[in-house]
């Protein structure tokens, strides 16, 4: 998930290397299997690359689909956030007053 939000955010960008697997691993101080599993997935969804004999790159991505990667998830955090505030009684004028300030009033 970190490399994801790192491409997401543009720390990673297109054609940037990522460390091998058994490097990863090492650093993180988890199997290779769960970091091929990583990989694997975040090629699946476009994420990555995999070169044969030179490793893993970060995929070209056009900006709508990372915009619109973003907006799920931002989406997502909402929805959480709009149960919670259900579950606690606030109602949907204190939300907005809360996304004002923690905005500063530009929304």
């Amino acid at each position: 998930m970190q490399v994801k939000n790192q491409i997401l955010s543009g720390a990673l960008r297109p054609g940037d290397a990522l460390p091998s697997m058994r490097l990863l691993a090492r650093q993180l101080h988890i199997s290779v299997i769960t970091t091929r599993r990583a990989y694997s997935d975040l090629e699946s969804e476009g994420f990555l690359e995999t070169v044969a004999g030179k490793g893993c790159f970060v995929a070209a991505q056009d900006v709508e689909s990372i915009r619109a990667e973003q907006r799920r998830r931002v989406e997502e955090l909402l929805c959480r956030t709009v149960e919670q505030a259900r579950q606690s009684g606030i109602s949907v004028e204190e939300l907005r007053g809360m996304l004002d300030r923690l905005c500063g009033g530009n929304t």
